[in-house]
């Protein structure tokens, strides 16, 4: 009996590895909301908008538009068809832009969809841009500053799911939870109005 029950130990020991190993092999590429759980950025008091986003909601006013409607908790189903669509625009945009460091200052920075150069700022409101023409609501596409871990402020697009929220972002080709990031978050886009801006609670900056 002691044989048996060994034996037979050995084999459930190897099936349930067999079946492990399936189950990770299937998650590989599978939606961020499918492989685990992300939370989600909390939002403090108002913040004034960067100026140069004020100035962008004047050249580009269709990206700016009031959410008709923000349903409750405001994030989207990350399906596999989402998904790889986040991922498709993500690439397409980083490939599309030339790095190009601004020189001119704050005051005279602009925020541009689709230049063949550009910095931080034109990669994320082309990807935003370009998801809003796929459909993709206002609500969860969130313009976020935040600052490196060498001090620089930068701009990159937060995608606000139902599972939490992620992040796109030039200066990472992978499609990420935002707690994930070494960056400070300082503010970001509200998800009633693209107009409006919030504190991120907790931030330090």
């Amino acid at each position: 009996m002691g044989r048996k029950l060994k034996i037979y130990s050995v084999a459930l020991f190897a099936l349930l590895l067999g079946v492990s190993q399936s189950v990770q092999a299937a998650m590989i590429g599978a939606p961020l909301n499918l492989r685990y759980q992300v939370d989600r950025i909390k939002l403090d008091a108002p913040a004034l908008p960067p100026m140069a986003h004020i100035k962008f909601c004047m050249a580009y006013p269709e990206d700016c538009r009031s959410n008709a409607m923000v349903f409750r908790g405001g994030g989207i189903d990350l399906t596999a068809d989402r998904y790889a669509e986040l991922v498709k625009v993500n690439a397409e945009v980083n490939r599309s832009i030339i790095p190009t460091r601004n020189t001119r200052g704050v005051a005279a920075e602009e925020w541009v969809v689709g230049p063949s150069r550009g910095d931080c700022n034109d990669y994320a409101v082309t990807k935003r841009h370009a998801l809003l023409q796929r459909g993709w609501p206002a609500r969860a596409l969130l313009l976020a500053e935040v600052v490196t871990n060498w001090g620089e402020h930068h701009l990159v697009l937060v995608v606000r799911t139902r599972s939490g929220d992620v992040v796109v972002d030039n200066l990472n080709a992978n499609v990420r939870p935002w707690s994930k990031t070494s960056y400070r978050w300082v503010r970001v886009q509200s998800p009633s109005n693209p107009r409006y801006w919030s504190n991120v609670a907790g931030s330090t900056v």
